[in-house]
């Protein structure tokens, strides 16, 4: 499952989606919207996504994390719109037979996602703002 959504979203909700009875670990990251950054107060966040391209590349990540692991089941995600301090951004959920490859497998998900899935977001400070990801940002 792989999901761009305006939605609020929670890790412990994918879990569901990935455990099978074949599975000794699940693990989940939350990325969650801090209250600073680059030595600034944020008040909030906004993002936005190319969603079929969005989509289509987190489930290019998640055939990637197939071929490196023994892992089947894998989920993805990722909200847009605008976010408060302490919501959560970012969901991903990874199961597998051993808790090393679990880790091994969420942490990659989510430094590819960083890297290549087309999401943008706009931090939104006291004194100004900035979009991240995009071209001028």
């Amino acid at each position: 499952m792989f999901e761009i959504t305006d939605k609020p979203i929670a890790a412990a909700d994918l879990e569901d989606l990935v455990i099978t009875n074949a599975d000794g670990a699940v693990v989940t990251f939350a990325g969650v919207v801090r209250g600073h950054s680059k030595g600034k107060k944020v008040l909030y966040l906004e993002y936005e996504a190319y969603k079929e391209m969005a989509e289509k590349k987190m489930a290019e990540i998640g055939e990637e994390i197939k071929a490196r692991w023994p892992i089947d089941r894998i989920a993805i995600r990722h909200r847009v719109g605008y976010l408060e301090i302490g919501e959560t951004a970012v969901a991903i959920a990874v199961s597998a037979p051993h808790r090393q490859e679990a880790f091994e497998a969420c942490q990659y998900a989510i430094d590819r996602l960083k890297r290549f899935v087309p999401v943008w977001k706009k931090e939104v400070w006291e004194d100004g703002e900035v979009w991240v990801g995009r071209e001028g940002g």
